[in-house]
């Protein structure tokens, strides 16, 4: 089981990566659209005022091609959401699905998290880390989205209680997310081994559809501080 599971994500990486360089004309496409905000640090610290109302701010890093966010503004329309992916080849499909749909508490952004304070200050009300990349070295550890280093970026950005949502099908980076969230001063507020056997609300990701459907589990946390 562990080997099919390795083969699966090996191939399913491949895959994507040779997708993310066969997109012609995406950067073109994002730069000239409507949902998609092609110079956020313009806007920092004044995103209510983008969205033309005082509704609290949701922001997911890493939003692929959007299925997650977009699910979410639908359920929830009186909370403001931005998508942030720093690829345009996988943020092209996200902006196209968004553009067929009218979702005015949703924009996108195409910019690297690593910088992600020069994008918001305090505005942010819950941040969503979805399936992040795990960068299993060692010496990669401060390049995880729940290290220690981003924690620390994202003091920047949340407005008050800081609120972040984790998924993940990786058991190593889910048990060293929670180490990090707690010893950074996290209180765990719900947590689950495998979300999808959980009467839960939950609106999956294209790659949680994949892997879910398969019976691989997904580590979930809620955590606040």
């Amino acid at each position: 089981m562990i080997v099919e599971i390795i083969l699966i994500k090996c191939y399913t990486f491949v895959v994507d990566k040779m997708r993310l360089k066969n997109v012609k004309g995406a950067l073109e496409y994002i730069e000239n659209s409507d949902v998609v905000i092609n110079n956020p640090e313009d806007y920092k610290g004044k995103y209510q005022r983008l969205f033309g109302n005082n509704n609290p701010i949701h922001l997911e890093i890493g939003t692929g091609k959007g299925n997650f966010i977009i699910e979410m503004a639908k359920a929830l329309p009186n909370i403001n959401f931005i998508g942030m992916e720093m690829y345009d080849s996988v943020l092209i499909r996200a902006a196209q699905k968004l553009e067929n749909e009218n979702i005015p508490n949703l924009k996108l952004i195409k910019f690297d998290a690593t910088n992600i304070e020069n994008v918001f200050s305090h505005e942010i009300s819950k941040l969503y880390l979805n399936f992040s990349d795990p960068w299993p070295k060692n010496r990669h550890e401060h390049r995880r989205l729940t290290s220690e280093r981003f924690l620390k970026r994202y003091d920047k950005i949340f407005k008050d209680t800081k609120i972040i949502e984790f998924k993940t099908d990786n058991r190593k980076l889910f048990e060293y997310s929670l180490i990090s969230f707690v010893g950074y001063g996290y209180k765990i507020e719900d947590v689950s081994l495998n979300l999808h056997e959980d009467d839960v609300f939950n609106i999956k990701t294209e790659y949680e559809e994949k892997f879910s459907s398969k019976g691989y589990p997904i580590y979930f946390v809620k955590t606040k501080n």
